[in-house]
């Protein structure tokens, strides 16, 4: 599997490499050395402004179509995404002194696609996705906890509905972009930028 890295930082190798196989490649060396959240994403978007706005979120799916997360549609993010439906994502796993960045433009997943997932989380993450007003002022932590009990006892022993609000976003790639750490800083960046049905490679300077 070490193959497509290899192939990446060769400059005499100009056959071609799928970024998603090799994202593949990546995060599966991310998921054997990182201590905690191999998945955990930088997300940024832009408010009505332009203004630059970046999270830390969960890949919760991923396919060649593109990386998907899950929020509230009411949210901060959601509403940015609504108004302005393109996004960048940072992956950055210390461990392996690397970085995947992508961006592109983002599309909402099926409804029945949304539920699916909704339903395979831990039971109190689904009653917090109703208990939770993301993005909204909190008057106490024990206002939310209050909230979430009187949640608990009303769903007791019923199946915990997906909220309307709650969704999953795809971002669709365009650009990908592979990084690994360097001595003296001249570190290795290769980009990928969508070209026809494949894919344009190019390495760039640190």
């Amino acid at each position: 599997m070490q193959g497509l890295t290899s192939r990446l930082f060769d400059d005499d190798d100009t056959d071609a490499i799928d970024p998603y196989v090799l994202f593949e490649e990546w995060y599966a060396a991310a998921q054997a050395s990182e201590p905690a959240d191999a998945n955990a994403m930088a997300l940024a978007t832009v408010d009505a402004d332009g203004l630059p706005d970046a999270r830390t979120v969960l890949m919760n799916g991923r396919s060649p179509d593109g990386i998907v997360f899950y929020s509230n549609a009411e949210s901060d993010k959601g509403r940015q995404l609504a108004a302005s439906p393109r996004a960048a994502l940072l992956f950055h796993w210390k461990s392996l002194f690397r970085q995947v960045r992508l961006r592109g433009p983002v599309e909402e997943v099926a409804a029945s696609e949304a539920t699916a997932y909704f339903h395979a989380r831990p039971r109190g993450s689904q009653i917090g996705a109703h208990a939770s007003e993301q993005s909204r002022p909190l008057t106490s932590r024990e206002d939310l906890l209050n909230r979430m009990s009187r949640l608990e006892t009303r769903l007791e022993g019923v199946e915990v509905p997906r909220p309307d609000h709650w969704r999953g976003f795809r971002v669709r790639p365009i650009v990908w972009e592979f990084w690994r750490a360097g001595e003296f800083r001249l570190h290795d960046r290769v980009r990928f930028e969508r070209s026809g049905a494949g894919w344009a490679r190019q390495r760039l300077n640190p």
